[in-house]
């Protein structure tokens, strides 16, 4: 399979955002507060009853980043094969209503990657990694951040086969969800990543 990446249009969110990023979770990496915190944390690997993750099933995906985000300094990465979209990523820097960014001028954070369930586990996730640390690069920054949750542990091996590594674990992020654990995975960027 020949994986063209590029990047695309920001008009071309609505094709972006019918690639599914919807997934089985079977296993979670369980965490265990250690004496209040003052011992650290434990994560797991720990088999729960499966159900189906969607993000974008709160209605927030990518057809409304506009509405919530100023995209101007957003990259939208495309993979096709044979012109077909099979996934993407979504790359963003200095944009101050992202606070993943951290107020950092060097930091870009991984939005979104998605990848279509038939190529899946085919190298396309690797290949928009790649590019979106690229992109990230050239456009000056010394880092990325990718958040995920502890609910996905295909994205926690992913993220730490690319390089990246586990330098923030947010146990309250979701109150919505209290079962789930914000992960923050970092890689250091070099220019011509």
């Amino acid at each position: 399979m020949l994986i063209d990446v590029r990047q695309e249009p920001l008009s071309a969110l609505a094709e972006y955002a019918a690639v599914p990023i919807a997934f089985e979770v079977r296993r979670i990496l369980a965490l265990e507060v250690v004496d209040g915190g003052m011992g650290g944390f434990w994560l797991s690997e720990r088999a729960v009853e499966p159900y189906v993750k969607d993000y974008d099933a709160d209605g927030g995906g990518p057809a409304r980043w506009a509405e919530r985000f100023d995209l101007s300094r957003w990259g939208l990465l495309g993979a096709r094969v044979d012109g077909r979209l099979i996934g993407g990523a979504a790359v963003a820097f200095d944009t101050p209503e992202v606070t993943m960014l951290e107020g950092r001028g060097d930091l870009a954070v991984l939005w979104d990657i998605r990848v279509a369930p038939e190529a899946r586990g085919r190298g396309v996730g690797a290949a928009l990694f790649r590019a979106a640390a690229a992109w990230a690069a050239a456009h000056g920054c010394g880092q990325l951040t990718v958040e995920t949750q502890n609910v996905n542990l295909p994205a926690c091996r992913f993220y730490a086969r690319q390089g990246c590594v586990l330098g923030g674990i947010h146990r309250f992020a979701y109150p919505g969800l209290p079962h789930e654990v914000q992960l923050l995975w970092y890689r250091d960027l070099q220019a011509g990543t």
